[in-house]
């Protein structure tokens, strides 16, 4: 695991304030503004890290995320507004959470801090073994490259890039070169029905084909992690759940930890574990009758 953590000074991004959902939205692809700050953490966090360190690599492998003491407050005049109150959770590789509640309850806050879009106010988040609560933006960037594939509700495509130029952005923005991709992303777009719309641009598709090119952006560069934003919230019932059968296949042939926001029941039904938020806290962390069974069997096992 790596902590980003040296002589007792911490790194994070400048100074950012509360933003919107879409707002975290139209930042995953870019750039966010604000020198490098330093601050100082408490010896007792840095010998508790490092103790974390050591016991998990020694006795179990890493989650794949890690979520500690989680807390998100916001100034509202002379008043602080607690979203997210000391949220802590564990996903192991390969599960599929659905995290639940109502609006505001603090859901889409954490999707946002999960996905290093934000910072919180205390607490850390861990992805694939790295924290990134206090990484530097250059190094951040990498990490949610590399790292995540992200499906928002609104599809963010790019309305200058065809189908298959949306797909491809991912692998462009890791410095690879398009020819090497695009066999990866015309199989892709083909998985989700869209192998004769390569070449066309978002305004000549439905919202419906739209979030499935951004499905298949999603799933690029094989991210051990994607996160989902109500991803069929602009969509009518049966677009819908078309959109969520192919996102569990994509899930399910690419082996990926999915973390799906969704005030839904119905949409959380599929999932192998149900979180559900409400104030900013956790009320219930619930395992899918099977994804259980397989648990203890794993124990027996052991």
């Amino acid at each position: 695991m790596r902590i980003c953590i040296c002589e007792g000074v911490g790194f994070r991004g400048g100074r950012r304030t509360a933003t919107t959902k879409r707002q975290r939205d139209d930042r995953y692809y870019k750039k966010r503004p604000g020198s490098l700050h330093f601050f100082h953490l408490p010896k007792s966090e840095m010998l508790k890290s490092e103790m974390r360190t050591v016991s998990e690599s020694v006795t179990t492998k890493a989650p794949m995320i890690a979520v500690e003491g989680l807390r998100k407050s916001i100034r509202n005049g002379s008043r602080t507004v607690d979203i997210l109150k000391g949220i802590s959770f564990t996903v192991p590789q390969g599960q599929f959470i659905a995290i639940m509640g109502a609006s505001g309850s603090g859901k889409s806050t954490l999707l946002g801090l999960l996905a290093g879009l934000d910072t919180p106010s205390a607490g850390n988040v861990w992805l694939n073994g790295t924290v990134i609560s206090y990484l530097p933006e250059d190094q951040l960037a990498q990490v949610r490259g590399k790292t995540i594939g992200f499906v928002f509700q609104s599809y963010q495509l790019v309305p200058t890039l065809t189908a298959l130029e949306n797909v491809l952005l991912p692998h462009e923005l890791n410095a690879d070169t398009k020819e090497s991709g695009l066999t990866r992303a015309r199989e892709l777009l083909a998985n989700v029905g869209l192998g004769d719309r390569m070449s066309h641009y978002p305004v000549q598709l439905s919202g419906g084909e739209q979030q499935r090119v951004a499905l298949a952006r999603a799933f690029m560069l094989r991210p051990p992690i994607v996160l989902a934003d109500e991803p069929t919230g602009n969509l009518d019932t049966t677009n819908g759940s078309h959109v969520l059968n192919l996102l569990l296949d994509l899930n399910r042939i690419e082996g990926t930890t999915l973390v799906l926001v969704t005030h839904d029941p119905a949409l959380a039904a599929h999932a192998g574990r149900r979180i559900v938020l409400s104030d900013g806290q956790i009320i219930s962390d619930d395992l899918a009758e099977s994804d259980n069974e397989q648990q203890q069997s794993a124990a027996v096992a052991r």
